[in-house]
């Protein structure tokens, strides 16, 4: 029965999101990428939360939870913020540009090197970082509930590598052969289904606690397990409370505000109005992240206490205890919808940006739209089969939630460095961003190196070092500007592709959505 709902209810979505896009032109550039420019706020909202609410979220996060309790929704609630600051500042900067990538505003900025340093990096974490660990963690998830060596007879690791093909192999079909506005309707229809199903783990899992009493199950889970409701970290956690006024809120907002797997799908808003809407409506249901991705942690913790191998394990067997026979396999689709979503919306954006910032520039200038299209999909073939052979060496990875985050601050600080930089100033030249990439990635890289072996222990937080290597290049961004400053000063075109006229009332629902993220930290700390 199980079985039969997963198949169903999968068919089902995939059938919608064809119907969906059959009217949208997909062999150009901007139909392909960015859905024709047609995006409501609901679609965007949705897309946007299933995009990241996918397993590295669902079971790193509850992972972590597991390990350390409400601290990690600092991952979670900050997002909130992060939201507001890109609807009020970023996105009208990058509609107002028409801008299909953020590297295309880069080239129009500095140059087209920086262009091409920011795509190959965006393209490395992909490949390297973020597809592999959406692959590996959705792999584990539906080993897991659906006990999948015992079903096939065969060992953990060879189920891993099954179902990573299986995922990624649908997923590619999706993203490369569908464009974005089949990725976007896929994901508004899943992210429904994933709200719905994963607020039922934590209601089925309190009930189990509370002897059939959701109420008496919160009270028992707070009583027994006080040490996992304080939101402060101390300097020994993995988000010690300092981090949230340094790298976190940088992580955020290159995340939120610069990623091209997020920020396309506001790219793709019919207007800035509803652009903004869909930001702040995703936002808001940001904050009540926690309860699908750090509650149903804490309660795997009380239930399963010493039993588990690896807390990533958390999540999956907790939906296998309490979930009822019935729901699995609906549940098991929506999860399967959310792993699609990631992997499909990151190799969508890969995509985006190969054809564009690559190919378009330098293998055929001349390269129609159709070609560019042709040109981007072949390359997404190539980094989905790659990522599918590296995700199942993950295994080996102690927390897969922190592995993520760690190693993203390769790309991730240098990238929100030079556009921060890029907007703010007018006169910064483009030698000075490349230099900022260049030092950015490396130096990173060389503490993670360091960090996880020769040296461990001995360096600040990694998300400390994100906030110092942050301000030491963009220090190095002005000083440069200082002495060298380009001739002409950049001004910002208006293209008048989209309407930018803002919605009225963005900064009020800004500013409620930040206090009610404050007042969660005052209640929990």
């Amino acid at each position: 029965m199980g079985i039969i709902l997963f198949l169903g209810f999968t068919l089902l979505v995939a059938i919608i999101s064809y119907l969906a896009t059959k009217k949208t032109d997909e062999t150009s550039s901007e139909g392909y990428f960015l859905g024709g420019r047609s995006l409501t706020a609901v679609v965007i909202a949705g897309s946007l939360l299933l995009t990241n609410l996918s397993t590295e979220q669902i079971v790193g996060l509850n992972g972590q939870a597991f390990t350390e309790g409400i601290l990690v929704m600092a991952w979670e609630t900050l997002a909130a913020i992060a939201m507001v600051v890109t609807s009020i500042f970023l996105l009208p900067r990058y509609l107002k540009g028409g801008i299909t990538t953020v590297p295309q505003f880069l080239e129009r900025r500095y140059n087209t090197t920086t262009k091409a340093l920011t795509s190959g990096l965006f393209l490395t974490g992909y490949v390297v970082v973020f597809l592999p660990v959406v692959l590996y963690t959705g792999s584990l998830a539906l080993t897991t509930m659906f006990n999948i060596p015992e079903l096939l007879e065969v060992s953990k690791t060879t189920s891993i590598w099954i179902c990573v093909f299986g995922i990624g192999i649908t997923g590619s079909i999706y993203a490369i052969f569908g464009g974005l506005k089949a990725v976007a309707v896929s994901d508004t229809i899943n992210a429904v289904g994933l709200l719905i199903g994963g607020l039922m783990i934590p209601v089925f899992g309190l009930a189990e606690i509370g002897d059939g009493s959701v109420f008496e199950g919160v009270t028992i889970l707070m009583n027994d397990n006080p040490q996992k409701f304080n939101a402060v970290g101390s300097s020994e956690s993995s988000i010690p409370f300092a981090t949230i006024f340094t790298g976190m809120m940088l992580v955020q907002l290159f995340y939120w505000g610069t990623n091209q797997a997020i920020i396309q799908r506001a790219l793709g808003a019919k207007n800035l109005q509803e652009g903004q809407k869909g930001l702040l409506l995703g936002a808001f249901v940001k904050i009540l992240g926690p309860l699908i991705v750090v509650l149903p942690g804490i309660i795997a913790f009380h239930i399963f206490k010493g039993e588990l191998s690896s807390p990533d394990e958390a999540y999956p067997r907790l939906v296998s205890k309490v979930l009822p026979v019935s729901l699995v396999g609906f549940f098991a689709a929506v999860l399967f919808g959310a792993i699609l979503s990631s992997f499909n919306s990151a190799l969508n954006s890969s995509v985006t940006l190969f054809g564009i910032d690559i190919y378009k520039e330098y293998f055929n200038k001349k390269a129609s739209e159709k070609q560019v299209v042709k040109a981007g999909k072949s390359f997404g073939v190539i980094l989905a089969i790659l990522a599918m052979f590296v995700a199942p060496f993950l295994e080996q990875v102690s927390s897969i939630f922190e592995y993520l985050q760690k190693v993203n601050g390769c790309y991730s600080i240098p990238i929100l460095t030079i556009i921060v930089v890029g907007y703010l100033t007018k006169k910064v030249p483009a030698i000075a961003a490349n230099i900022a990439i260049i030092s950015g990635a490396l130096l990173y890289l060389i503490y993670v190196v360091l960090d996880s072996s020769i040296m461990k222990g001995d360096f600040p937080h990694f998300l400390h070092v994100m906030a110092i290597l942050f301000i030491f290049n963009i220090a190095i961004m002005l000083i440069i500007g200082k002495l060298y400053p380009q001739k002409k000063a950049y001004i910002q075109e208006y293209t008048k592709d989209v309407d930018i006229t803002p919605w009225r009332y963005t900064k009020l629902v800004g500013v409620g959505i930040c206090l009610i993220v404050v007042a969660t930290y005052i209640f929990f700390r």
